[in-house]
């Protein structure tokens, strides 16, 4: 295949939106969660069911096209941006669920909206059919907007966490509708403050085994080449897709204020300075090479999924720190850009000052943190590795 993006009709519609997220951008931020009226705009265009399988409802994207829709959306705004990957990516469980369930949950209506946390910060107790839920958990971006959430749990026995044949703790994402969640109003942060990405809470609440789900130990039943991909790739993809976007719009919107802006008594506006245009050509170079290198990465996958091979643990490390680097790229480009804007660009005003606000906070995901670096390191020199999270 092209190693360009493939043409979507959800690329036209989402380069639609821009213009109306950047004019809502401060009210977004202000609010600190997507406004309701948005986040039901996304999912009338099939924003949030463009990773789930095609025979419940979902568009079943490929990669290439959802990585490239979310760095749309993030050239708007980067916590809009934010709340279409986790709704989006959210979506996946409903490939590892039986269909008639999944169809239930997610394939109820075109209107449906899925988020939650992975990380085990719950305890789920067998009890019969069904799992008691109890947890308390960080990061539920996009929470306050929808109608299903999951929270990651350690499945407990005997007081124990119950392990699984090789030996790890047996974690399930268990999915609940949002009516029995507590919503913890935590959310004051640097940056993607419109992410609503507040804690949740649910106590002692049953439900059924057949709606969870295991990433590590269950396989999808849906059988598309798009869920060759590992879970925790695609979201780390998807974390990266908004970065690049997010840096994409930094590096325009300087170029907007270059044209016109003069600093300390200047004659020549920022533009026409021999270092600032040094410097943008070599910030375009990086965002241009970081993210190349991640759309390579997923076309190669993709070919392999579309063949009927097994990503191998390889080709998902590769995968994982093209992410990681194209997310750090992006900040480094919305730092430097930002600090070319001189004084202008410390109001709480400026876009560059909130667009590198939203780029460092992105950082600091579990996904695309440092780790990951190493991670991808030890498996490109052939070490034994954990690969269960790549």
């Amino acid at each position: 295949m092209s190693r360009n993006t493939p043409d979507h009709p959800l690329l036209a519609q989402a380069r639609g939106l821009i213009p109306a997220l950047r004019a809502r951008a401060p009210e977004i931020e202000q609010g600190r969660h997507l406004p309701d009226d948005l986040a039901a705009q996304l999912a009338a265009m099939g924003i949030y069911r463009m990773l789930r399988p095609a025979d419940i409802g979902g568009l079943e994207c490929e990669p290439a096209v959802a990585l490239h829709v979310l760095e749309i959306l993030a050239e708007g705004d980067a916590s809009a941006g934010w709340c279409a990957m986790i709704g989006a990516t959210s979506g996946l469980y409903s490939a590892y669920l039986d269909p008639e369930l999944a169809r239930k949950v997610y394939g109820a209506g075109a209107e449906v909206i899925t988020a939650g946390v992975f990380a085990p910060m719950g305890q789920a107790i067998p009890d019969g059919d069904d799992y008691i839920v109890s947890g308390h958990w960080r990061w539920a971006s996009g929470s306050r907007n929808a109608q299903w959430l999951n929270g990651g749990c350690l499945v407990m026995e005997n007081g124990q966490p119950r392990k699984l044949p090789n030996g790890q703790p047996e974690v399930r994402a268990m999915i609940f509708p949002a009516t029995q969640v507590e919503l913890v109003d935590t959310w004051h942060t640097l940056g993607l403050r419109g992410s609503g990405s507040v804690d949740m809470k649910v106590q002692g609440i049953r439900v059924p085994q057949a709606r969870s789900v295991s990433l590590m130990a269950d396989t999808p039943r849906a059988k598309g080449p798009l869920y060759a991909f590992p879970v925790f790739g695609l979201l780390a993809m998807g974390i990266a897709s908004v970065a690049s976007g997010n840096a994409r719009a930094a590096l325009d919107e300087f170029r907007d204020f270059a044209g016109g802006a003069r600093t300390g008594g200047a004659r020549k506006v920022l533009a026409e300075r021999a270092p600032v245009q040094q410097k943008i050509g070599e910030l375009e170079g990086q965002w241009r090479a970081a993210r190349a290198f991640l759309y390579d990465e997923v076309a190669q996958a993709w070919d392999a999924a579309c063949s009927g091979r097994e990503l191998d643990v390889t080709t998902r490390a590769r995968l994982r720190l093209a992410s990681t680097h194209v997310t750090r790229a992006a900040a480094t480009v919305c730092r430097e850009v930002q600090d070319l804007s001189g004084g202008a660009g410390v109001f709480d005003d400026s876009a560059l000052q909130r667009r590198l606000r939203d780029a460092q906070t992105a950082t600091a995901h579990m996904m695309i943190a440092p780790p990951t670096y190493e991670l991808a390191g030890r498996v490109l020199l052939g070490l034994p590795t954990d690969a269960t999270t790549v």
